[in-house]
């Protein structure tokens, strides 16, 4: 098998692709980033050139997509644990923030005229299973 390089995930920004590649490396997977430096100089050009590409030899290439699989995205609770949807227990639960009230809608529109950042935020959990909407505690 030759040994190339096979993308295997992208991502907007340097950083994030560092932690995988650290975590890929304690795997004994060797690792390459492409495109890393450019984005480090300008990170506006990240959705232009398709991001920081990861790369893995193609013979690491499914060892290393089942660590990318196990790696979770979704939204942990103070104790490490999943958060779960209260109506279908589903864990796929992220953070998003709302305007919700005339209070956070006015300090938007001010943070926005003024160009600064609102002075509220409200945030609440949604589940991408069942789109139910349920308060941070």
């Amino acid at each position: 098998m030759k040994d190339t390089f096979v993308t295997i995930a992208r991502y907007t920004y340097s950083s994030e692709a560092q932690i995988i590649k650290g975590r890929l490396e304690v795997e004994d997977i060797q690792v390459f980033l492409r495109d890393n430096i450019t984005i480090d100089t300008d990170p506006l050009v990240s959705h232009a050139i398709g991001g920081v590409k990861l790369k893995v030899l193609a013979k690491d290439e499914n060892k290393a997509r089942e660590i990318l699989n196990s790696i979770t995205n979704y939204t942990l609770d103070d104790d490490g644990n999943l958060i779960k949807c209260p109506n279908c227990d589903n864990n796929q639960v992220g953070l998003y923030s709302t305007i919700s009230d005339f209070k956070s809608l006015i300090s938007f529109i001010i943070g926005f005229v003024s160009g600064t950042l609102p002075f509220t935020a409200r945030y609440q959990y949604k589940c991408e299973a069942c789109e139910t909407s349920f308060p941070v505690k």
